[in-house]
């Protein structure tokens, strides 16, 4: 395995800005670990750092009026209640993904008041308008934040956190509507759209979904959702759509209706990103599970109707320190499709709990140790392990969904490992394997994922190679495709955070020997130049013939999607629609159904 440099290379003026105002941070970006010394959790904290995909928690800054601004020690600029709402609507919506809602950490380092007053504020106001090697965004120099802006979150972050509310039985149903009953249902479909191909699309800014055919590219729909939807997810049968925004709230959509719409909908708390439904023999639809960013919790509900069964906190102990942490946040939740369990990931306490819905009166879940923090991962071919990522660490965890237990952690050699579901294929000498790209550097880390065929292979890293540069957010293939894609949305250069990386997987080989890709400029071809656009989640259709990939820009700026032939590599086909505010991640009905990746 080959070790990376950890980022592409920022612009020369980017560069100079952050060797004069980051310090130790710009050492990191060459490889150089920052020294051991008493101010080591300063240092630390300066290693790592934001991730631009995990806002948001807007409904903390209560909209229906002024938060009151909590009284500033000495020294400490004293904000007025209107800049603490604007402060924490931002914090909410960009920050506390990644940084947590008590800013306690995770992916990002913790901004806790005794660690943000020690940088000070000019330190707080050049991280946020620069960014770092890391992933952290350049929120000031890319004009996601204006002057005014950065210096307000710099002020902000030397208060004292927002307290946010709970959550629990009663506030859910309180939100919980189902307009329309399941006895008023259609029977059988009622449209003549092809299902199976119909992709959901997030319109992250506009808190919406497009529902667009697969076959003719037409926006078929636009529905009202939660703030920027993170993830849409299939019930077994393939008739009901799930999604859930990063305000935690969730809209059950049939898509047998003449026109497809909202049959239920509930919010499940303050900030989630997860949700899925029964996926085992006989439990078909029976129910759905989402889990909650804050408060850090999951509830079951019922499967046709969205209605509350069964909560579960997540606080306790973290499993190697055995120390109390009071907000381990639910990552990534799939279903089995060995055991009638859903796999859930807990994101600060390094565990992943196996949860039986079979009988929820006595719930019964296994507790896997794992590691920390917990993100994403998904399924490997024969879906039987589930590999997830844990990126505060840089480590992949497999999971064996057959028999309950942990199989193997292995170091990805790369820097904060992100793989959304990962990305399965066949390796020309190693045999089947699972494919990672990372936030922190240009490194793309495969996994044997044949414990029978290939043994010596099996849960190991066996081979790392560079891609456009860090900062990307997913991989992706298809069973019949040949071609591994790696974007690489947050980088801060705008020519690779515009482009994506495509690799020929049939010629790759287990010499030690790098694989070439291919680069393609999608933002380019896509005719935008405005902004900085970013490519962002590649997504098969059904016949696993094209790849369609987000061109995400800002809200007030053109956005597109770009459809690619998987055989030719040329572009097919661009949506452009104004209806199409920063898309970002897409779905295909089919894949999502069948958790082909």
């Amino acid at each position: 395995m080959r070790h990376r440099l950890p980022f592409a290379r920022p612009s020369l003026l980017a560069t100079a800005a952050l060797a004069l105002v980051l310090g130790p941070l710009a050492a990191v970006a060459q490889d150089q670990a920052p020294a051991k010394d008493p101010k080591a959790a300063l240092e630390d904290h300066q290693s790592k750092s934001d991730n631009k995909y995990e806002p948001s928690l807007d409904n903390l800054a209560k909209d229906e009026g002024e938060v009151a601004a909590p009284g500033a020690p000495e020294g400490i600029p004293a904000l007025t209640d209107a800049q603490y709402t604007e402060a924490n609507k931002i914090y909410f919506e960009r920050c506390a993904g990644c940084h947590g809602v008590l800013r306690n950490g995770a992916t990002g380092k913790a901004l806790t008041p005794d660690l943000t007053r020690e940088l000070g504020f000019e330190y707080l106001q050049s991280f946020i308008t620069y960014g770092s090697p890391a992933g952290m965004p350049n929120w000031g120099t890319s004009g996601e934040l204006t002057q005014e802006q950065v210096d307000l979150m710099a002020n902000y972050l030397l208060l004292d956190p927002a307290a946010p509310p709970e959550f629990g039985m009663k506030e859910m149903r309180d939100t919980w509507k189902v307009l329309v009953a399941p006895e008023d249902r259609p029977t059988k479909q009622e449209n003549d759209w092809d299902l199976d191909n119909l992709f959901s699309v997030t319109l992250r800014d506009a808190g919406q979904i497009a529902l667009i055919d697969g076959g003719s590219y037409e926006i078929k729909s636009v529905i009202d959702t939660g703030y920027a939807v993170h993830i849409s997810r299939m019930s077994a049968s393939g008739r009901y759509l799930f999604v859930i925004g990063r305000d935690a709230k969730i809209n059950m959509i049939d898509l047998w209706m003449k026109e497809p719409a909202t049959v239920a909908e509930i919010k499940i708390g303050a900030e989630a990103r997860s949700i899925e439904t029964s996926k085992m023999e006989g439990w078909e639809d029976k129910y759905a599970i989402a889990g909650a960013y804050w408060p850090p919790q999951y509830v079951i509900m019922d499967g046709e109707t969205l209605e509350p069964k069964k909560i579960q906190s997540t606080r306790g102990m973290i499993y190697d320190e055995q120390e109390y942490h009071p907000e381990p946040r639910v990552a990534a939740i799939l279903a089995s499709h060995y055991r009638p369990e859903f796999i859930v990931n807990v994101k600060e306490t390094g565990k992943i709990l196996m949860v039986d819905y079979t009988d929820l009166k006595n719930l019964k879940t296994t507790e896997i140790e794992a590691e920390r923090f917990l993100h994403d991962g998904g399924l490997d071919s024969t879906k039987r392990y589930f590999i997830t990522a844990a990126n505060a660490r840089n480590k992949l965890v497999v999971i064996d969904t057959k028999e309950g237990k942990l199989v193997a952690i292995s170091d990805t050699g790369g820097q904060t490992p992100h793989p959304g579901r990962g990305a399965n294929f066949t390796h020309p000498t190693f045999g089947p394997v699972w494919a990672t790209s990372h936030l922190g550097d240009d490194s793309v880390a495969l996994i044997g994922t044949d414990p029978e065929g290939h043994p010596d292979q099996a849960w190991k890293i066996i081979d790392s190679f560079p891609a456009l540069g860090g900062g990307s957010l997913f991989v992706k293939t298809h069973p019949k495709s040949k071609h591994l894609y790696v974007d690489a949305t947050l980088n801060p250069e705008i020519e690779i955070s515009g482009s994506v990386a495509v690799f020929d997987t049939t010629t790759m080989k287990g010499d030690g020997s790098d694989p070439e890709f291919k680069t393609l400029p999608l933002a380019e071809l896509a005719g935008i130049t405005e902004g900085q656009p970013r490519v962002v989640q590649g997504e098969f259709n059904k016949d696993g013939t094209e790849v369609w990939f987000s061109v995400w820009n800002g809200k007030d700026q053109t956005s597109a999607i770009v459809v690619v032939d998987d055989a030719t590599l040329e572009v097919k086909h661009v949506i452009k629609d104004e209806r199409l505010v920063t898309p970002t991640g897409k779905f295909n009905v089919y894949n999502t159904k069948g958790d082909i990746y």
